[in-house]
C-alpha cells in the first residue's frame, strides 16, 4: 500500500527530519538517503522499517538541521585572494574595460563553501531513531486508512462471488433436467426411425453418468470454505497479506474446475464473473501486509 509519513525529533543543538514514502511492492525493499552528516549506515534504518512494514518499496530520507544553520556558508578568503590577484595580473598584461566586483568573485568556484559545524554524535543517533520511528507510525496511520478502503472493496468482490456461486448452485439441477429432455428426445427420434422404442433405464443410466461428470458439489463446497476463510483472515489483526494471496489462488483454482466440468453456457457466464472478481482481489492482496 502507498502512504507518506514524516516526523521531526528536536534536541538541544540539532534536530532530525525523517520522511518516509511507501509504494506498492509484493516484497520489502528499502531505499535510504541522508546527508553526509547523518551518516550512511542503513542497518539500524532497516531494523526500524522492518518492525513496521512487511511489504512495499520504502523510501527513507533523513535530514540533519543544526542550530547554526543560518551560518551554513563561509567565504574561503585564501581562494578569494588567489582569484583576485590572478585576475589583476591578467588585467595588467591585457588591459580591457570593466572592473572586478565582489559579486563576480563570489560566483567563482570554491569561494563560497558550505560550513560543516561539529555535530553531537551522542545526540544525533537517538534523535534519528526517534524521528524515523514516529514517521513510520505516521506512515502506517495513512496506510491503515487505505487498507480499510481496500478491505471494503475486497468484501464487495467477495459478495459478488457468493452471489454468482449461489446462481451456479441453483442452475445445476436445471442443467441436468435439460440434458435429460434433450437426450430422451434425441434417442427417441433415432430409435423411431428404426421402428423401436427407448428403454427408460438406459436413459437414466446416461443421465446419471452425465450428472457424475458434471458434479461440482465438492468444488462449490470448497469455494464456500475458501470464501469464509478469506473473510476470517481479513478480520485477523496480524499481517495477513500472504495468506490472503494463497487463499485467493485456491479460490481461482476451484473456479477453474467448476468452469471446466459444468457443461452449460449460463454457468460459464457466472464463472467468468467470479474469475474477474478474484482477479481484482488478487491484485489488491499482493500489496497488503
Amino acid at each position: 500500500m502507498t502512504g507518506y509519513g514524516e516526523a521531526e525529533a528536536i534536541g538541544t543543538s540539532l534536530s532530525v527530519l525523517a520522511e518516509v514514502r511507501a509504494v506498492n511492492n509484493r516484497y520489502l525493499k528499502i531505499n535510504f538517503r541522508s546527508n553526509d552528516r547523518v551518516g550512511k549506515d542503513e542497518t539500524w534504518v532497516e531494523k526500524i522499517v522492518r518492525r513496521h512494514i512487511k511489504r512495499g518499496t520504502i523510501h527513507v530520507q533523513l535530514t540533519l538541521v543544526t542550530e547554526d544553520q543560518r551560518n551554513a556558508f563561509q567565504i574561503n578568503t585564501a581562494t578569494l585572494n588567489a582569484y583576485r590577484e590572478a585576475l589583476q595580473d591578467f588585467h595588467r598584461q591585457h588591459p580591457m574595460d570593466g572592473h572586478l566586483t565582489l559579486g563576480s568573485l563570489l560566483n567563482l568556484p570554491g569561494v563560497v563553501e558550505e560550513a560543516t559545524p561539529e555535530v553531537n554524535r551522542d545526540e544525533l543517533g537517538p534523535l534519528a531513531e526517534q524521528a524515523l520511528e514516529t514517521a513510520m507510525r505516521n506512515l502506517n496511520d495513512m496506510r491503515s486508512v487505505e487498507g480499510q478502503t481496500m478491505g471494503n472493496d475486497m468484501l464487495e468482490n467477495i459478495n459478488t462471488i457468493k452471489s454468482q456461486l449461489t446462481q451456479i448452485e441453483q442452475r445445476i439441477p436445471q442443467v441436468i433436467s435439460a440434458y435429460t429432455v434433450r437426450l430422451r428426445d434425441r434417442v427417441t427420434k433415432i430409435l423411431e426411425s428404426f421402428g423401436t422404442s427407448i428403454d427408460a433405464g438406459d436413459v437414466a443410466r446416461e443421465v446419471a453418468l452425465f450428472a457424475e461428470r458434471s458434479d461440482i458439489s465438492e468444488e462449490t463446497v470448497r469455494l464456500h470454505s475458501h470464501l469464509q476463510q478469506f473473510c476470517e483472515t481479513m478480520d485477523a489483526t496480524d499481517s495477513a497479506g500472504r495468506r490472503l494471496e494463497f487463499v485467493s489462488q485456491e479460490m481461482f483454482r476451484e473456479t477453474n474446475t467448476i468452469g471446466s466440468k459444468a457443461n452449460d453456457t449460463e454457468i460459464s457466464k457466472f464463472v467468468i464473473e467470479i474469475k474477474a472478481a478474484i482477479e481484482r482481489i488478487r491484485e489488491m492482496v499482493q500489496n497488503l501486509e
